[in-house]
C-alpha cells in the first residue's frame, strides 16, 4: 500500500472560510475525508503548519520513507528558498500542487523556489489538484 501525505503550508487551515470565491466553501479537514475514503487503498496523512520552520522539518522526517508527497506550502511556494531546499535534499518525490492558478493572479505568485525539485507541478484545478496529484502517484 502506499504511503502519501499531503503537506499544507499557510493560510490553509483557513479553507472553506477564506475567499471562497478562489478556495471554495469545505474546510481542509472535510476535503481529507473524502480524498481518504475515495483513495482507501492509499495510506493517506495530512499535516498543516503556518510556520516554515515546521513544514521543512516535516519534510525531512517523510522525505525518506514516504512514497510520494503532495505539497501544498501556499505563499511559501514563492518566498521560500529553505522549503525549495528541503524539496531538493530528499528523496521521495514531491508534487507541487495549488487550489489556484497562480499564473492568473499577481506577478510574485508566478515564481516557485519549489518547482525546480519537484516531479511535477498540478496549479488552477481546485480542490481537485490534490486528486492529480495522488493519481499521479497511483
Amino acid at each position: 500500500m502506499k504511503k502519501l501525505i499531503i503537506i499544507n503550508g499557510p493560510n490553509l487551515n483557513l479553507l472553506g472560510k477564506r475567499e471562497p470565491e478562489i478556495y471554495g466553501s469545505n474546510s481542509f479537514e472535510d476535503i481529507f475525508k473524502g480524498l481518504q475514503k475515495k483513495y482507501n487503498e492509499v495510506e493517506l496523512y495530512y499535516f498543516q503548519s503556518n510556520i516554515e520552520g515546521e513544514l521543512i522539518n516535516k519534510l525531512h522526517e517523510v522525505g525518506f520513507s514516504y512514497d510520494g508527497i503532495i505539497l501544498n506550502a501556499a505563499a511559501y511556494t514563492h518566498t521560500s528558498v529553505g522549503i525549495g531546499d528541503a524539496v531538493k535534499g530528499i528523496e521521495t518525490p514531491v508534487i507541487e500542487v495549488h487550489i489556484s492558478n497562480v499564473h492568473s493572479r499577481e506577478d510574485f505568485r508566478h515564481v516557485s523556489y519549489i518547482a525546480g525539485g519537484a516531479k511535477g507541478v498540478i496549479t488552477g484545478f481546485g480542490i481537485q489538484s490534490y486528486e492529480l496529484a495522488i493519481q499521479s502517484f497511483l
